[in-house]
C-alpha cells in the first residue's frame, strides 16, 4: 500500500473533556445543525447501545457546526450527566466536511463511527461492530445497514441490502456505504486525511464528502466494506417530491465533482457518467428511469454531473483549500505500520 499518509488532525489549544484520559475503544461522531429535535433522539439511542454492551468502552463526540436553535445549551446541559463521555464541541466553519474533521479532530476511540443527527442506532450496534472488528483487520472504511425510520418517509438515503459485499470499480462508490452509518480504524483516518471541505452538505459542493473519502480509500489500496447489520434508523424527515428531487439533485453535483476531482487516478468514476448519459437519452424512447419506485430521472444526473464539474473546476482555478490547516498528531501504531508497508 503506497497511500500518502496524512496525519489526523488535533487541535491542542482545546479543554480536556471532564472524563478520564483512557482510551476508549469507539468513538462515535454525530455533526448537527440546528436540529435539536432530533439530535436528542439520535443521543438516547446511542446511549441505550452503549448500556447494552456496557464491555465496549465508547465516548461520544457531537459537533455543533453553528447552530442557533438551543443546540448548544442541550448539548452543555446533558453533557454533564452522561452516563457515557460526551464531548460538545463547537465548529462555526460552515460544512458538513468542516464538522466531521473538527470530531476526527476530537476523538479518542480506536474506531470510528460517523452517525447522523436524524439517525438512531438499533440496540445491538455496539455488539454487530465488535464482532466485525475483532479480527483485526482495519485497513478498510465499513458501513452498515440504513433502515428508514419513519414509514411516512419517502424510501431515500437508504441501504437495505442483505449480504455483506465489498466496493468493487465496477459500482459507483455514492451511497455503497452511507455517510450516516460509517466506521473506520482511527489509523485508517490518519492515512487518507482530513474530509474535503470542499465536499458536503453546507460546502460549495454541496455532498459527496464521504463518497470522495471512500474514493481516496480505494486509490490508497484499502477495502471498502458492506455489512448488512450494523443497523441503523434514518428519521430523514423527507415525505415529499420537491425535497427528494432537491436531494437527488444535490448528491449528483457532488458526484459531477468527484469525477473531475479523481479523473486521472480513478477514471472509472467516468464511466458511470456514461451509464447514466446513455440512460438519459433511452427515457424519451421508453427506457427505464434511475429509480422507477420514486420515479427519478436520469437526465438530473447528467446535467448536475456537469454543473458539479464545472464548479469543482472553479474552485480549483481560485485556489479554495480543501480544509483548513490544523496542527498534526499521528498515532505511534499508524506510523509504525505505514512504515512497514
Amino acid at each position: 500500500m503506497n497511500a500518502e499518509r496524512h496525519p489526523l488532525p488535533w487541535h491542542p489549544a482545546l479543554p480536556a473533556p471532564p472524563w478520564p484520559r483512557q482510551r476508549p475503544q469507539v468513538s462515535f461522531i454525530v455533526c448537527t445543525r440546528d436540529r435539536a429535535a432530533v439530535l436528542e433522539a439520535c443521543i438516547d439511542s446511542i446511549r441505550a447501545a452503549c448500556r447494552a454492551h456496557p464491555g465496549f468502552a465508547a465516548e461520544l463526540v457531537v459537533v455543533d457546526n453553528g447552530s442557533r436553535d438551543g443546540t448548544a445549551d442541550y448539548l452543555s446541559r446533558i453533557s454533564a450527566t452522561s452516563d457515557i463521555p460526551l464531548t460538545a464541541i463547537s465548529e462555526p466553519r460552515p460544512g458538513l466536511a468542516a464538522a466531521r474533521n473538527a470530531g476526527l479532530a476530537r476523538a479518542r476511540g480506536r474506531v470510528l463511527v460517523f452517525v447522523d443527527d436524524d439517525c438512531r442506532l438499533d440496540r445491538n450496534y455496539l455488539v454487530d461492530l465488535e464482532r466485525h472488528y475483532a479480527s483485526g483487520e482495519k485497513w478498510l472504511i465499513r458501513g452498515g445497514r440504513v433502515e428508514i425510520g419513519d414509514a411516512r418517509d419517502l424510501p431515500f438515503t437508504i441501504k437495505r441490502c442483505d449480504k455483506r459485499e465489498r466496493l468493487t470499480r465496477a459500482v459507483h462508490p455514492g451511497g455503497f456505504v452511507l455517510g450516516c452509518n460509517m466506521t473506520m480504524h482511527r489509523d485508517v483516518a490518519a492515512r487518507i486525511g482530513p474530509f474535503d471541505e470542499r465536499f458536503g452538505a453546507g460546502g460549495p459542493l454541496r455532498s459527496a464528502e464521504d463518497t470522495d473519502y471512500l474514493v481516496r480509500a480505494m486509490l490508497a489500496g484499502m477495502a471498502v466494506e458492506y455489512v448488512p447489520d450494523m443497523m441503523i434508523f434514518h428519521h430523514h424527515g423527507r415525505r415529499g417530491r420537491k425535497a427528494i428531487d432537491r436531494l437527488h439533485r444535490d448528491y449528483h453535483f457532488g458526484n459531477g465533482a468527484l469525477c473531475l476531482k479523481h479523473f486521472r487516478r480513478a477514471p472509472f468514476l467516468l464511466r458511470h457518467f456514461y451509464w447514466a448519459a446513455r440512460g438519459a437519452l433511452r427515457e424519451p424512447i421508453g427506457g427505464p428511469r434511475f429509480d422507477q419506485e420514486l420515479r427519478l430521472s436520469h437526465w438530473p444526473i447528467v446535467l448536475m454531473n456537469l454543473a458539479g464539474a464545472a464548479k469543482f473546476a472553479l474552485l480549483a482555478l481560485t485556489g479554495r483549500p480543501r480544509q483548513r490547516p490544523l496542527p498534526a498528531k499521528e498515532t505511534t501504531e499508524a506510523n509504525a505500520e505505514a512504515g512497514a508497508r
